[in-house]
């Protein structure tokens, strides 16, 4: 077999029981990383320590994976413009958040007569978030609904990296400051003090 030493210094084609000895003289496990080739490939390594930090690696790239959200907001024709200025932030935020989102406009009664009313709201609310996302999906009528989606401008990767920095930010900044403003007054008193002796 090929043998790779501990710190992957080529050892050279040795036989199995030379590879074991050496092996046992490190304290370290011998491991198979190549099967197929011709001699097969063995390493010694720490082998717990090596899965420990491939588990760890895993752990970091899920860590940082972003996973692809679409958050949804359900309108209706005749919403109140405070309602709708409070369904427009929630879509600001997701946007922001880096998530796509799922407009859908709910018609009653009399009002599926009139899908034009949802569009025009659509449409509206569209151009409302134009700087933070687009029309990903035009609206289409769906049975009783109108439905459309809206995708970020920004990836979530780049959305979670800010928010990590502004969280960072917020924490060096609270830090930086005494907890309550008594503590400062009282950290100047005795210099005060001082300066009259």
């Amino acid at each position: 077999m090929r043998l790779v030493g501990p710190s992957g210094e080529q050892v050279g084609i040795v036989p199995l029981a030379k590879a074991l000895e050496l092996a046992q003289e490190y304290d370290l496990d011998l491991v198979e990383v190549a099967a197929n080739a011709r001699p097969p490939v063995c390493k010694l390594m720490d082998y717990g320590k090596f899965k420990y930090e491939s588990a760890m690696k895993a752990r970091e790239a899920r860590k940082n994976q972003a996973h692809t959200v679409i958050k949804e907001m359900k309108l209706r024709p005749k919403i109140d413009p405070h309602d709708y200025d409070t369904k427009k932030g929630h879509v600001v935020r997701f946007l922001k958040q880096g998530d796509k989102v799922k407009i859908t406009i709910m018609f009653r009664g009399r009002e599926q007569s009139r899908p034009e009313l949802g569009f025009r709201l659509l449409q509206r609310l569209a151009e409302d978030v134009q700087d933070l996302g687009f029309i990903e999906s035009n609206p289409k009528q769906d049975g009783r609904n109108m439905i459309m989606v809206l995708g970020p401008h920004k990836k979530k990767t780049e959305a979670m990296a800010e928010a990590r920095e502004a969280q960072a930010a917020r924490k060096a900044e609270r830090q930086g400051q005494p907890a309550h403003a008594d503590e400062a007054v009282h950290a100047d008193e005795p210099a005060d003090e001082a300066a009259e002796a």
